[in-house]
C-alpha cells in the first residue's frame, strides 16, 4: 500500500542481524544534533569557562538520569554502557586543554571545545586497537551532549518525530538507542556497527528489530522512503513492493503467534518430551535483574556479573558495599542457587588504575588481575562467602588458562574461608566451585581442570574469538566471527566430554546459550545447564520441551560429522524452526 506512494524501485541491502523481529514503516534519517560552532572572539573569558563548567555539570545530570532510566527498564548490565560516557566528562586532560585554549586564543567556548574534542576523536579513530577505536564513539556522544547544553538545545529536541518510524543512521550511540521510545520506533538500521556492539546489545534488550553494518544504506535511502527491516535475516528492503509487503505481513503474524505460543509454556518444567531434565538459568548484573529471573521462571542464577557493581560505582567497592549487593541477590533468589563469577574487569571493562593495553582482551584482566591484586580479590571473596550464609551459592573463576592458575585461585578461596570460619562465619551449604572455559589452552587441559572443580561454564563469546583469532568487536572481520565453524563445534564437544568423563557438571553461559539454534545442540552434546538473558528463556524452553533427548542427541551427532559452516547452520536452523512451527 505504501509502495504506491512513490515510484522508486525496491532496493535490498544485506547487513548483520542484530536484534530479531520484523519492522516496517516510514524511514526517519537520524541527524546528529551537533551544531557546527562558529569562531568568535569574546571579552569575558572567565564567563566562558563558567558556561563550560555548567554545561559539564548539566551533561553529567543528563547522562546520570538516562543511566537510571536504563537501569529501571533494562537492568544494570545495559546501563553500564554510560559509565564510559561519565568518565569522558571527568577526563582532566581534555577539560584542561579546552580551558587553556580559551585563555590562549580568546575564542568562544563552543569553538574551543569542539576543536579539542575533535582532536581526541581523530586520535582514537586512527588507533589500531579496536577497543580503543570504539572510545571515539563515546567521546563523540558526550561532545554532542555538551554542545547541545552550550547552545541551548534540550535533549527532547533531538528525538524522533511523532509517528512510528524505522530509524536509519550512520551509527547509533548507546544513549541514542536507549532513548528510542519503544512504543514509537518500529525498528532501526545502521550503516556501521556489529552484532556485539553496545547498540545491538541494547536493541535486543529493548526488543526492537535491528540490522547493523548495512553498507551503502545512507546513499540508498531518502527521507520519504518506506523501509522494511528483517532483524532475523539481516535484510533491509527500501520501498518494498506490494508482493514483498504481503509476504512479510504473513511473517510478522507468524512471529507474534510464535511468541504467544512459547509464553504459554513459560512456567512448565524444564524437561524433554521423554522426561530428561535440563536447567535454564539467568545471567544477571545485580539485584535489579532478579525480577526478570522470577518472571521467566529461571531455575537459578547461572552467571552473576559481579564486576557491574565496580563499573557502576566507577571505584573499587569495599567489602561491605559488595556484601550488601550480593546479599540482596541471594535473598531475592529465595533458595535458588546463585553462581558468582569473580571479578572480570579488563578487556573492554576499564576501571581506576587499569591502564590501556595494546591487546586488552588478551592482557591484564579477570583472574590474572585478581591473583595479582589480593587487595581486590580477598574482599570480594569475603563478601561472597558472607552472602552465602543466606542461601546456596557457587563461585566460578573467569579466564582460567592453566591448572596452576586454578589452584592459586582455590588457595585464595580456602584462605578466606578459614579466616571467616575463625570469625564464626560459615556458608549455609557447600559452595559449588567452577572454572570458566573460554581460552583454548583451558580446553587442552580440560581433563586436569575437571578434577579440581564441580562444574565447567563455557564462555562462548570469548572462546569463539580466541579460537578463531577474530576480534568480535571489529566490524572489518565481523563475518569471520562464526561460532558454526567446525573447529568451534569440535572444541566445545571436547569440553563437554571431559566434564562428563570426570562427573563434572557442564554449563554454557555465553550468548549462544540463549540462542534457539544453539541450545538444542548444546543439550544434545550433554550440557546440563544453560544460562542466558532471562528474556531468551521462553523460546529455548519451548524448543527443548518439544524435543526428545534422542532427537537432540541425533542433532549433535549429525552436526559433529559436518565439515562446512553453512551445513552446520542449515541443520541447526532446520531443527529449531521445525519445533517452533509445532501447533
Amino acid at each position: 500500500m505504501q509502495q504506491a506512494e512513490n515510484s522508486r524501485p525496491e532496493i535490498r541491502l544485506k547487513g548483520i542481524a542484530a536484534a530479531p523481529g520484523v519492522g516496517r514503516g516510514p524511514v526517519y534519517l537520524l541527524q546528529k544534533g551537533v551544531p557546527l560552532a562558529s569562531c568568535v572572539k569574546v571579552g569575558d573569558l572567565d564567563a566562558e569557562i563558567r558556561r563550560f563548567e555548567e554545561a559539564l555539570i548539566a551533561t553529567r545530570h543528563e547522562i546520570t538520569h538516562l543511566r537510571d532510566k536504563v537501569v529501571g527498564e533494562l537492568g544494570e548490565s545495559e546501563a553500564a554502557i554510560f559509565d564510559a560516557h561519565l568518565l569522558v566528562l571527568e577526563d582532566v586532560a581534555l577539560v584542561d586543554e579546552v580551558i587553556k585554549q580559551v585563555r590562549a586564543t580568546g575564542f568562544n567556548i563552543e569553538f574551543c571545545f569542539q576543536e579539542v574534542s575533535q582532536r581526541y576523536i581523530d586520535i582514537f579513530e586512527k588507533m589500531e586497537d579496536d577497543f580503543l577505536r570504539e572510545r571515539a564513539s563515546d567521546i563523540r556522544d558526550v561532545t554532542s551532549r555538551v554542545m547541545n547544553q552550550l547552545v541551548g538545545i534540550s535533549p527532547e529536541r533531538v528525538g524522533t518525530p511523532l509517528r512510528k518510524p524505522v530509524v536509519a543512521a550512520k551509527d547509533l550511540t548507546p544513549s541514542e538507542t536507549a532513548t528510542l521510545p519503544t512504543d514509537g520506533v518500529i525498528a532501526f538500521v545502521t550503516e556501521e556497527g556489529g552484532r556485539t556492539g553496545h547498540s545491538a546489545i541494547m536493541a535486543r534488550s529493548l526488543e526492537i528489530p535491528a540490522v547493523v553494518g548495512v553498507r551503502g544504506l545512507l546513499d540508498a535511502v531518502n527521507e520519504d522512503d518506506v523501509i522494511l527491516v528483517d532483524g532475523e535475516l539481516g535484510l533491509v528492503v527500501i520501498n518494498p513492493t506490494a508482493q514483498t509487503i504481503e509476504s512479510y505481513q504473513a511473517k510478522e503474524v507468524t512471529i507474534q503467534n510464535r511468541r504467544d505460543r512459547v509464553m504459554k509454556e513459560i512456567g512448565l518444567p524444564d524437561c524433554t518430551l521423554d522426561g530428561v531434565s535440563f536447567s535454564l538459568q539467568a545471567n544477571i548484573g545485580g539485584p535489579e535483574d532478579m525480577e526478570d529471573m522470577s518472571l521467566y521462571h529461571a531455575h537459578s542464577v547461572g552467571l552473576y556479573r559481579t564486576e557491574n557493581l565496580f563499573l557502576r560505582l566507577d571505584a573499587w567497592p569495599t567489602e561491605e558495599e559488595q556484601y550488601e549487593e550480593y546479599a540482596a541477590v541471594v535473598k531475592q533468589a529465595h533458595g535458588k542457587l546463585v553462581t558468582f563469577r569473580t571479578l572480570d574487569l579488563g578487556g573492554d571493562k576499564r576501571l581506576g588504575d587499569l591502564t590501556d593495553e595494546a591487546n586488552p582482551f588478551m592482557g591484564y584482566r579477570a583472574i590474572r588481575l585478581c591473583l595479582d591484586r589480593p587487595d581486590i580479590f580477598r574482599p570480594q571473596l569475603r563478601a561472597i562467602l558472607r552472602a552465602a550464609q543466606l542461601g546456596p551459592a557457587a563461585i566460578m573463576f573467569p579466564m582460567i588458562s592453566s591448572l596452576e592458575e586454578l589452584r592459586k585461585a582455590k588457595q585464595f578461596l580456602r584462605g578466606v574461608a578459614t579466616e571467616l570460619a575463625s570469625e564464626g562465619v560459615t556458608p549455609k551449604g557447600v559452595i559449588r566451585l567452577g572454572a570458566m572455559i573460554e581460552i583454548p589452552a583451558a580446553v587442552a587441559v580440560a581433563e586436569e581442570l575437571a578434577q579440581e572443580v564441580d562444574f565447567f561454564s563455557v564462555g562462548t563469546n570469548d572462546l569463539v574469538q580466541y579460537l578463531l583469532a577474530v576480534d568480535r568487536g571489529n566490524q572489518r572481520v565481523a563475518t569471520l566471527y562464526e561460532p558454526a565453524h567446525p573447529g568451534f563445534i569440535r572444541t566445545i564437544d571436547k569440553i563437554f566430554s571431559s566434564a562428563k568423563k570426570n562427573n563434572v557438571v557442564s554449563a554454557v553461559c555465553g550468548e549462544l546459550a540463549g540462542d534457539s539454534l544453539w541450545a538444542p545442540l548444546f543439550v544434545g552434546m550433554g550440557v546440563d545447564e544453560l544460562s542466558m538473558s532471562p528474556g531468551s528463556i521462553p523460546e529455548v524452553r519451548f524448543i527443548l520441551r518439544h524435543s526428545t533427548h534422542a532427537e537432540l542427541k541425533s542433532l549433535a551427532e549429525s552436526v559433529l560429522k559436518m565439515t562446512e559452516t553453512a551445513q552446520i547452520k542449515n541443520r541447526m536452523n532446520e531443527f529449531s524452526q521445525t519445533k517452533l512451527k509445532l501447533r
